[in-house]
């Protein structure tokens, strides 16, 4: 009898998640656990015992070597085999705001994010301390290593490397960097006061750089940054971003003065690895919400803009949709834009919540709710709550992207393919083949479906196909958030 009772509970239990997934809630904290994992499958150098992702092996172990420096280390941004520092350190500011905002509601989750976090900052301060002057930006001719597919095991490319100076600056990168190094300081802060200070004392000498010698790293670099991670938006919204984060990890009042010399975007619906004006108005308005600081009330308002220029239903929004209800920024790998303004959805309205704050756009009154709601279908939508059931995270639901535009994932392991695979080696039969990737790259978020909710599922078709960390740093603020429930 009592076995009938617990059965019949199960099955009325399995009924509701059923019915709880078909509406639209996916299981967050395995979601979240899977994000971070991901990172583990971008790893360049050596890679530790506990590394999960097992098809991957060590790559890019003389990194540094052109410049005689140990620059090995970081993440492959993407589907290729390159280091590209600006989007990299981006990745690296948005996990550890991320680990900041939603670490309690991590759980087991939070030892991990600290570990994607530290992988980038150990990469991030050899760049900025190897040579006095000089902070390396990247690692790799980008443009060689697009001709090629082939394993990041095998690179035989050349790993050229690439740094800004006095005399070829980068504000933007530099900025961006110290933003990552800063921000980190304080997810370390009580854990390892020690590295939390070498981070922070790093992130101080690097803005100072930024500051000092101003200039866009894409002039001083071209081909070698453009078109890839070009900096599209100049490098204002850099030093705002990476002041914002030293004002926070020092309370010093230089930072807040030159925060409010370098002025105002005029408007922004974006957020990204480019342009940061949006987060920076964010980070900033918490100093009025929750610290009651008037000073910092024009960047409040500024948030708040660009909140109305994103809500769906507000007189000011510029924000498309598709009819699947996914927010549609850009034709190529829109889920970049989803997840950063996710983040700044769910956080602005965890300080809305927690100071009992709304605001107006025009007649329409905003509550966190608004927020939090609109987060959630871009986050649900993602994990699969959309009307082709694709789930955009590999490895997360039954239907997921098998053909991801990712050379590890798509060539096989050295576990099964011991021999070589050399430059060109990897487009016949790999990459033009139609069957799927042989290696998962779990908790990878790709650029997503097009407009019209269509997802073809195709390799070459990078634009919609390829992963990025960006796209996933983002993303596992507002998963922490839902994995522990909505309040706080």
């Amino acid at each position: 009898m009592r076995r009938g009772v617990s059965l019949r509970c199960c099955c009325l239990f399995l009924f509701l998640l059923l019915i709880e997934n078909a509406h639209g809630n996916p299981n967050y904290r395995e979601a979240l656990a899977k994000s971070l994992l991901f990172f583990q499958g971008q790893r360049s150098g050596r890679l530790p015992k506990d590394q999960q992702i097992t098809w991957r092996s060590n790559s890019g172990l003389s990194d540094g070597l052109f410049a005689h420096v140990d620059l090995t280390g970081g993440y492959y941004d993407a589907g290729d085999n390159v280091k590209f520092n600006f989007p990299m350190a981006f990745t690296t500011t948005m996990l550890s705001w991320s680990t900041l905002e939603y670490g309690k509601k991590m759980g087991p989750e939070l030892q991990n994010a600290r570990a994607a976090i530290r992988w980038a900052t150990d990469y991030l301060l050899k760049c900025a301390t190897a040579t006095p002057g000089k902070l390396y930006v990247g690692v790799g001719d980008p443009n060689a290593d697009h001709k090629c597919w082939e394993r990041p095991e095998d690179m035989d490319t050349v790993r050229s490397v690439y740094s800004v100076s006095a005399s070829n600056p980068g504000s933007d990168v530099a900025g961006e960097t110290a933003a990552a190094l800063a921000a980190a300081s304080l997810v370390f802060r009580k854990g390892d006061p020690r590295y939390a200070s070498l981070l922070l004392r790093t992130a101080k000498n690097v803005l100072q750089f930024a500051m000092q010698y101003r200039g866009a790293y894409s002039d001083s670099l071209g081909s070698a940054v453009c078109p890839f991670y070009c900096s599209y938006s100049g490098y204002k919204d850099e030093l705002l971003w990476g002041a914002a984060w030293l004002f926070r990890a020092t309370n010093d009042v230089t930072y807040y003065n030159f925060i409010k010399s370098v002025g105002d975007d005029g408007g922004t619906d974006v957020f990204s690895w480019d342009n940061k004006f949006a987060g920076a108005h964010v980070l900033l308005a918490r100093g009025a919400l929750l610290n009651r600081d008037k000073n910092f009330e024009p960047y409040r308002q500024e948030a708040e803009d660009f909140i109305c220029r994103i809500l769906p239903n507000s007189p000011f929004t510029t924000t498309q949709y598709t009819q699947g209800g996914l927010m549609y920024k850009m034709p190529e790998s829109n889920l970049q834009y989803v997840t950063s303004i996710s983040f700044l959805l769910t956080t602005y309205a965890k300080y809305m919540r927690a100071t009992k704050h709304y605001f107006t756009c025009g007649n329409m009154v905003v509550n966190p709710g608004l927020l939090t709601n609109l987060a959630k279908r871009q986050v649900d939508y993602i994990l699969g709550v959309n009307p082709i059931k694709m789930s955009y995270m590999v490895g997360f639901g039954p239907n997921f992207p098998r053909r991801i535009h990712h050379r590890g994932s798509s060539l096989p392991s050295l576990a099964n393919h011991p021999q070589s695979i050399r430059c060109d080696g990897g487009f016949e039969p790999f990459f033009h083949s139609s069957n799927p990737n042989p290696n998962i790259l779990v908790g990878a978020i790709v650029g997503g479906p097009n407009q019209n909710d269509g997802f073809p599922d195709d390799r070459s078709d990078y634009s919609h196909s390829e992963p990025a960390t960006y796209i996933n740093a983002a993303m596992v603020g507002p998963l922490a958030y839902f994995a522990g429930g909505k309040s706080g």
